[in-house]
This record gives C-alpha cells, structure tokens and sequence, in this order.
C-alpha cells in the first residue's frame, strides 16, 4: 500500500461502520470455483509454453544482461479461453559463483521472483540488485526475476486520465479543510472514477489483488518451477499472502518484507487510516533528527522549532510557488517520502533549508514537476493502485464517512491524513464490482517455514501487519528491526537481517523462534 502521489499500529482509532456495501460485491472464490479451474488451466499452458527470453523493451532501459519475455495470463480467470494479456517478466541468471571465493562454484537453487509493491509498481528492475554487494550472494543462487504486474505498463498497461493532467501543481495541502475545499476534491475524486471506468471499460474489474496472485502462479509455471520461492516487499506481501492462501503446496520459501496487515477488516480503509496515524509517528522520528543536526541546517534545534520552519516554507509557496509548481501539496509529496526512507533525511533538509534562506533550486529539483515520461509512468502506477485497491473490497461510499473518521484522526495525526484520504477517495464512487477480501490463514503443515520482516517503526506498513500476518501463516518466524522505520528491510545495510534472510534463502533455515535486529545507523547530515 502506498501513500498520497507515492506510493498504523500506533493508537487505536474509533470508526465509523463502514456504509452498505455495494450490491455489485462478488463473493470469493472457492477452490472449485470457475476461477480455480481456469487457473489450472493457464497454468498448464504457460507450462507448456515457457518463456522466450530475449532483449527488454527499449523504453525499460535495461541493460543487456536482463532479458525479457512475456507470459500469457487470462484477463479473466472464469474464462481462460476469453482474452488474454501478456506479462512482462524479466530475469537475470544466477551467476553460481562465489562472491568470497570466486573459484567456488554455488549450485542453483532456481528462479527467485519478487514483487516491490504498490500497487502499481514494476517489478521489472529486480534483476539489477545483483550487482549490489548485498544481493551476491543471492545472486550466485538463484536467477532473479522480476515482473511487470497487470495494468503495469508494458503490461496492458491502465490509465486513468490525460498523464499531462495528473501532476497539477502547484496546489494547496490544508491539513483542516475547509468544507468547500472536501467538495472540490470529492468531485474531483468523483470525476477519477469516472473517468477510470469509461478508459477501463468492462477490463478493469480485472485488475484486483486475487487475479494478481492467480497471475503469479502462472508465472511460476511458465518459469518452469515446480514450487514457488517468492520475496515480496510492501503490497508484495499481501499479494504473497494471497498466493500462500490460494497455492499452498506450490509454494518453496517465502518472505515478506514490510508486512501490509492482511485481516479482511483492514483492506483496505483502515488500512490506510492506520497508515496516516503512523506516519505522524515517522514525521515526528525526522523532525528529531533534523533538530538534532541543527548546526548543519538551521532549522531548530526542537522537533517543534523544525516544524515551524516548515511550516513558514509551507506558507511562503501557498504566496508564491518555487519554480512555479512547487506549492504546499508538493513540499508535503516531498517530504512524505522521507517518511518512508532514512536515505532522504539529508536532501530533504538540505533541500528546506536552503529555501528558507532564499534558494529555491533543491526543493523544486526534489518537488516539481516531472518529466513527460515521468509523468506517464506515474499516471498509470496511480491508475493500477486505485484499480487494484478499489476493487479488492468493500469502501465506504458515503463521504460523511470518510470526513467523520478523518477529521477525528488529523486532530492527532494532521501530516499525512487528508491526502492519503484524496488519494483513495475515488473509491467510494468506483463503479466496477467488489471482490470479498480472502480470510488469510494456514495450519501447521499446510505451508513450509516462510520469512517475516518488519522495521518496528515503519509507517507505511505499520507494524501490527507483521504481527497479524505472523499469527495468520503457521510456521512463520518475523524478524523485527528496532527502533527503525526504514520501508523495506531486505538486503539493505543491516547485517543481523541480511543474515537471516541468507540463511533463510539460501539453506533454507530460520530461527527457533521469533527475533530482532538492532536497528541500522541513522544517516549522516551533509555538510
């Protein structure tokens, strides 16, 4: 799950009873089901068929070392001989050689396919990890594979609206909106809808989470794998939560890496409300370190003191936009992904302090306006979140809603509420059907050992989804990084996690029970 133009266990939030779902609700489907069958069905031709691999797309700018193919999927899992739309998927071959003794042959362990998020991100970099020192000794072991999901562009790639339109800037981030400020963006939410339906047409109930798990196992056959071995980070982790639930026996190892909370009560609009709770929390953990760091900066030396300061930036572009786009709505965009990322701390402080002192060049190169490509990629990432989130459950479609839950939250939690609300708002008038959220859970035996990480202070995904999940898949372990709230563990700088995500891939071995890592260093002001 993702926030605002991006992409909380902390309190406890009293809620509105969501409104009557709509009557277009589709109830799950079973394991008899028209859509088991036809999953089967795909499965077996995407088998049979394989994937041939060859150059990438020339738009992804992969290098050549990545190939490229495309899997078949049914747009439609009840009717596998309907339509059909090709997936992208791109490997790189395990290197077998041992990155601390390159004489040392390492056997292959198959394909590793990971999914980063979103929804509505690309998957189809994954490959390129492999040069990151982290990553080899993955690497030697298992072909990395990654892919680009349904909707994802080139994927039979969504939109949603004229990608020219969907970075409007500047624009305004009132953390009390007025009642005729919830009006314009209402229909301007309204409008999204809208529009997603007639571009989507009668596709774009297709595009949920249980048909990306479905279109997973496919790409599992067509790999050639006889069981699964999947890593999957953020949204990743739900729809890996999914697969475990639909394919059990067809999975080898699993880890989830920033773990979304999978209960059916949370997908998704508490979800989201738990989000920007959290992330008041994350806000708060910057604010601290920029104030710690006050002789580099010069924007206080209390949390309060920072928070002024950016305030005053804030003010200042509501008067005059830096660069003409760069108003309030993009410092918050900005400064939100520091929220998700210690590696943004310094250039987003840099970036505030130099406005303040009268350069404007680092926050609008940080804020504005992105390029045509740019531009296209994010209307359609956008596209394929509101899609796949939309149509994954029950919202409620009744603003007062969504205005009572949200205005009680930004008394406490003002920093990422309302535009996480603006975000998902066109939910509440998506016309395509509603799919029942599965009920997540295994038994001892039904799934092998799988891996869970979680940094105990990540807002995006709060911390809670790890320990629901935790509880939810038998024989799980959950590997917790303290005191930290980087969004995605893996494979990063933390030696205690790298180990055991190692051990777990490679030999295929977890601790007895659940543990925790230190947390990682906090990143360096720079001068």
């Amino acid at each position: 799950m993702r926030a605002a133009a991006l992409y909380s266990a902390a309190g406890s939030l009293l809620l509105t009873a969501l409104a009557a779902t709509p009557a277009q609700s589709v109830p799950p489907a079973g394991p008899g089901s028209a859509e088991a069958r036809g999953t089967a069905v795909a499965a077996r031709r995407a088998a049979a068929a394989g994937i041939e691999f060859g150059r990438c797309p020339k738009a992804e700018g992969l290098p050549g070392g990545v190939r490229c193919g495309t899997v078949s999927v049914p747009l439609d899992y009840a009717h596998p001989d309907g339509k059909r739309i090709a997936l992208t998927v791109s490997r790189m071959r395990a290197t077998h050689q041992d990155p601390d003794d390159g004489r040392r042959e390492v056997p292959g362990q198959g394909a590793l396919l990971f999914n980063p998020g979103g929804p509505g991100a690309s998957g189809l970099y994954f490959p390129l990890v492999g040069m990151v020192p982290e990553w080899k000794r993955i690497a030697a072991a298992y072909d990395l594979v990654g892919y680009a999901p349904r909707g994802v562009t080139p994927s039979a790639p969504l939109s949603c609206q004229d990608p020219g339109d969907f970075f409007k800037g500047p624009r305004p981030a009132p953390t009390r909106p007025s009642d005729a400020y919830k009006e314009q963006r209402a229909a301007e939410a309204e409008r999204y809808a809208r529009d997603c339906a007639e571009r989507g047409g009668q596709a774009l109930r297709h595009y949920h989470s249980l048909n990306n798990a479905r279109d997973l196992e496919v790409v599992r056959a067509a790999l050639g794998e006889r069981r699964l071995t999947f890593m999957g980070a953020s949204y990743g982790t739900y729809l890996g939560a999914l697969y475990a639930e639909l394919f059990p026996s067809h999975v080898r190892r699993m880890v989830f890496d920033a773990v979304v909370n999978p209960d059916p009560e949370q997908v998704w609009y508490r979800n989201n409300l738990d989000q920007s709770e959290a992330f008041e929390d994350r806000w708060d953990d910057f604010k601290e370190w920029v104030a710690e760091h006050d002789a580099v900066y010069g924007l206080g030396d209390t949390a309060r003191q920072v928070q002024d300061s950016y305030d005053e930036a804030s003010a200042r572009l509501a008067a005059e936009p830096a660069g003409g786009t760069v108003g309030p709505a993009q410092l918050q965009g900005a400064f939100l992904k520091a929220g998700y990322y210690d590696d943004y701390w310094p250039h987003r402080a840099e970036a505030l302090s130099a406005y303040l002192k009268g350069d404007p060049q680092p926050l609008v190169d940080q804020a504005g306006t992105r390029t045509e490509e740019g531009a296209v990629a994010a209307e359609n990432s956008n596209a394929v979140y509101t899609a796949v989130e939309c149509n994954d459950a029950p919202w409620p479609t009744d603003f007062e809603v969504w205005d009572r839950d949200n205005t009680r939250l930004a008394r406490r939690a003002p920093f990422e509420t309302w535009d996480n609300v603006w975000t998902n708002l066109p939910c509440a008038y998506w016309r395509a059907p509603r799919q029942q959220p599965l009920d997540v859970r295994t038994g001892p035996g039904e799934l092998p050992p799988t891996l869970v990480l979680a940094a105990e202070r990540d807002a995006a995904t709060p911390y809670e989804g790890a320990l629901e999940l935790r509880r939810r898949l038998a024989g799980s372990v959950l590997v917790t990084e303290r005191d930290a709230g980087t969004h995605g563990i893996a494979a990063g700088p933390n030696a205690c996690v790298n180990g055991h995500l190692e051990a777990y891939l490679l030999e295929g071995r977890l601790p007895a029970r659940d543990t925790s890592c230190a947390p990682r260093p906090e990143p360096k002001p720079r001068a």
